[in-house]
């Protein structure tokens, strides 16, 4: 996967990371183009961007994980970044989530803007039951292999207090006339309030812009240190020339 580094300070790595990673046919700079780097700078944040080019082909032949992990992830903890944090749009929030689901404890916190969530029938399953909180994780052997047949029932987890507290925290952000809503409530309501932001609006930058800029108001992220005042260095006087008596 190509990557696009992005420093709060030029020429120095701050010790935060966001890791952004764009929706279906979506290019990784349109994060840029769209403010999305340009809010973190206003807030005055410690924390670098890293914009990267993960194709949705990667979903497709089912390498995303793996290459997000081996061409991303590692490489970024080893160049001595300390919290890293995935932002992921519609199909990259769903790989925000199952990098985490296949790599646990390797992210330090996860944001999805209308994240694919996976097949309606297998969302209807959990609707019918009354939610994330009630539903029962079958039994036996699943239907079929596919990953939101695991990744319902690992999010089922942040319906626990206790559960959670091992997880990294997750914030979810969605417009209500999203195509995928539905499923977005399923897991809104297992998370807790402060982390969940809606707006009016579908499935495109204008909502995804609108949603960032409120989370960034609640997100953990470190702020660079406050500028002192540079105060005025003081005056120099010339000495007096002494009277020397004749």
């Amino acid at each position: 996967m190509k990557t696009h580094l992005k420093l709060a300070d030029a020429g120095t790595r701050s010790d935060t990371l966001l890791v952004f990673l764009p929706g279906a046919f979506l290019k990784p700079e349109e994060f840029e183009r769209e403010g999305f780097i340009g809010a973190v700078h206003e807030r005055e944040f410690a924390a670098d961007a890293l914009l990267v080019d993960a194709d949705v082909s990667y979903f497709y032949d089912q390498t995303f994980v793996e290459r997000l992990h081996e061409d991303v992830i590692e490489p970024q903890r080893a160049a001595g970044y300390r919290k890293l944090w995935l932002v992921g749009i519609s199909i990259g929030g769903f790989g925000a989530l199952i990098h985490e689901l296949a790599k646990p404890g390797t992210i330090d916190g996860i944001v999805t803007l209308a994240p694919y969530l996976g097949r309606r029938p297998v969302a209807a399953e959990i609707q019918k039951a009354g939610g994330l909180r009630t539903w029962k994780v079958p039994e036996g052997p699943p239907p079929d292999q596919e990953v939101d047949r695991k990744l319902w029932p690992w999010l089922q987890q942040y319906t626990s207090p206790e559960r959670a507290a091992s997880l990294p925290p997750l914030y979810l952000g969605y417009g209500l006339a999203d195509r995928f809503a539905a499923n977005h409530q399923l897991l809104a309501d297992a998370l807790p309030a402060r982390h969940v932001f809606t707006t009016e609006g579908g499935h495109d930058w204008p909502q995804w812009s609108q949603l960032w800029r409120q989370m960034l108001d609640v997100l953990p992220l470190p702020k660079k240190p406050a500028k002192r005042p540079v105060r005025p260095a003081p005056a120099l006087h010339s000495a007096r020339p002494v009277a020397i008596a004749a």
